[in-house]
């Protein structure tokens, strides 16, 4: 860097400092305490952790006396295999299994989708059409970061980086499964017969919605507003900052406190769940490649080995962790996504690879040609309520709830690109591959069912969906090879999952400081692990799924003032930019330091270069 690049860059950030940051005499983290390795911050860190604890302790507190009074339960296979249940005894058409606190949270699960379904599904595409609005209207224009903002990661990195934070477990656990599901039982919404090549079309499109553009538009608008509020005002790094149009200094006191502690829940649950997805699909690899297809080592799949597992794999989370945002997130952030490549690549050629494509074709057709519909469709009027509950629900309740985790996560990695630019990167590219992604093993499936001998369907409805995946790529040449593949990558999204979530409730309990001690990214990485390992052994992964949708629905509401209060600050830095105040002060500064502002017609202000040469310092 030239010694005047570096005066640039102190001058922009001043300007952006005295015009646009707020009148306050806070600083992120400016009341923490600092002992033992840690800072944090003086109330959001201890509630937490003791809310945390308490939640542990009531969990596994239920499980002990439910099998000391020895509680029990009729329920079906299907039912037992999928939610992780300790199977007792055969029955007529079911097993006995003992009542766990998995089955308090069934019944909350479906209490809140049956009545809070609706709004769930308002409250996304509100969301959706909200982000569009700023991104293509007057507001793209503005710079996250202010108006000398650079680029803190190349594109690659970034866009590599927000892809294994949003939805790779999920992608892996649910890609085959899903699809074939949908197959099977066609949801209410469309009209068609269940197994033939109509419901085949449902299923992938029903697929696309549930992956598409609504899951990166919660995500987007929440990393929008962070990083607007973070970089653009100087605000701390949590959820609070949003909320400073509304709340202003007393985002500092309670108000503030109380939004972090539910931000902080809805991370460890919203991971603790895809945590739990992902090390069932692992412990599933395990066996079904080591054991079925290699005949070397027979592992058995029971919640006991997952938590196993969840301590080993959160073992290697640690040290990434430590590693830093550069060292070791950014690196399995960026094998994460070759490894990505090479197995879609793989099936890709070794598979029905006509027929994937004209899938990916036929499904974003009826993807685009229904979104609308689909995306407000309850089944209150029609049949298909019991799909919209189990699956979109969930989903939505379940990216909500990790919005504050992986908005916060995208908001700390963005800094320097243009609203536009962020909302395009954020909300299209990563869809769009993520059809690619379901099309290629979601189609191979389907195609298995409705050309080849129907092998992965039949092992789905035998052994359940944490099989799927490798259920299906044994139809195809080299499927022990794959299989393994497909187990590494399960394991390095669990990684980089955990890695993102660690420095993002660290964020949120260090008063919003960007950087924290190692040994406090440490400290959460080993909590995250601990919370999904015990809603596993609590009460599998109804549980779970449970505890997502219940944490989705207070920030569906948060998400919904939260729209509002970014349109303030964008409204409001535009004002600015717009201004002959803003117009007087870059005039001054450039006849001073002898810089250029560069604009394009009616441009606003997007950069500030220097115009003279000079030479580099020593």
């Amino acid at each position: 860097m030239t010694d005047s690049d570096d005066s640039t860059g102190k001058m922009s950030d001043g300007l952006q400092v005295e015009l646009f940051h707020p009148e306050s005499d806070r600083e992120p983290g400016d009341t923490n305490i600092q002992a033992l390795g840690f800072d944090i911050h003086p109330v959001v860190f201890p509630v937490a952790l003791v809310l945390v604890v308490l939640f542990i302790v009531l969990t596994v507190f239920f499980r002990t006396v439910a099998q000391a009074l020895g509680w029990t339960m009729v329920v079906t296979q299907q039912t037992a295999r999928e939610n992780g249940w300790e199977v007792l005894r055969q029955v007529q058409d079911g097993v006995v299994v003992h009542q766990t606190a998995g089955d308090a949270y069934t019944v909350i699960f479906n209490f809140i989708g049956a009545n809070f379904g609706w709004f769930y599904l308002l409250a996304v595409n509100i969301f959706i059409a909200t982000l569009l609005f700023f991104a293509f209207s007057k507001y793209g224009k503005i710079r996250i970061g202010g108006v000398g903002a650079e680029k803190e990661f190349s594109d690659f990195a970034w866009m590599a980086m927000l892809f294994s934070a949003g939805m790779g477990i999920g992608l892996m656990f649910f890609s085959v499964s899903e699809p074939l599901y949908y197959f099977q039982s066609v949801p209410g919404f469309f009209s068609a017969e269940g197994g033939t090549g109509a419901a085949a079309s449902a299923a992938m499109a029903q697929t696309f919605f549930h992956w598409g553009f609504h899951p990166w538009a919660i995500y987007g608008l929440v990393g929008l507003g962070l990083a607007f509020f973070s970089f653009n005002r100087g605000l701390p790094l949590t959820f609070r900052s949003i909320f400073w149009p509304l709340l202003g200094e007393r985002i500092y006191g309670w108000p503030g406190h109380v939004i972090d502690l539910v931000t902080v829940f809805a991370t460890l649950f919203g991971l603790a769940t895809s945590l739990g997805l992902g090390v069932a699909q692992v412990n599933t690899g395990l066996s079904y490649v080591g054991g079925d297809l290699l005949g070397l080592v027979s592992i058995p799949t029971n919640t006991f080995v997952q938590i196993l597992l969840i301590a080993g794999i959160t073992g290697i989370a640690t040290l990434s962790v430590a590693a830093g945002l550069d060292g070791g997130v950014k690196r399995l952030s960026t094998l994460n996504l070759y490894l990505m490549f090479a197995l879609l690549g793989f099936l890709l050629i070794v598979g029905p690879t006509v027929y994937i494509l004209g899938a990916w074709v036929e499904g974003l057709g009826a993807y685009f040609g229904s979104i609308i519909e689909l995306a407000f469709f309850r089944g209150t009027l029609a049949e298909g309520g019991s799909t919209v509950t189990a699956w979109t629900v969930f989903y939505w309740g379940w990216w909500i709830a990790w919005s504050p985790f992986v908005g916060m996560f995208i908001a700390r990695i963005s800094k320097g690109r243009t609203v536009r630019e962020f909302v395009l990167g954020v909300l299209v590219l990563p869809a769009m591959f993520s059809t690619i992604w379901l099309a290629t093993f979601g189609g191979s499936a389907l195609y298995n069912s409705l050309v080849g001998n129907g092998a992965a369907l039949a092992t789905y409805n035998d052994v359940g969906q944490t099989v799927a995946m490798f259920a299906m790529l044994e139809q195809f040449p080299l499927g022990a090879l794959s299989g393994i593949l497909a187990t590494i990558l399960v394991v390095t999204f669990f990684v980089t999952s955990s890695d993102s979530g660690s420095l993002v409730v660290d964020h949120l309990t260090s008063g919003g400081k960007h950087d924290v001690p190692k040994v406090q990214r440490v400290f959460w990485a080993i909590i995250e692990g601990v919370v999904a390992a015990t809603l596993l052994w609590g009460g599998g992964l109804g549980a779970l799924q449970t505890a997502v949708i219940t944490t989705g629905l207070p920030f569906a509401v948060i998400l919904c003032l939260m729209c509002y209060t970014v349109y303030l600050g964008l409204s409001h830095e535009y004002q600015i930019l717009e201004s002959e105040e803003f117009r007087d002060r870059i005039a001054k500064i450039s006849e001073q330091e002898d810089v250029d502002v560069v604009t394009s017609g009616d441009e606003m202000v997007t950069d500030i270069r220097e115009e003279s040469e000079s030479s580099p310092s020593d």
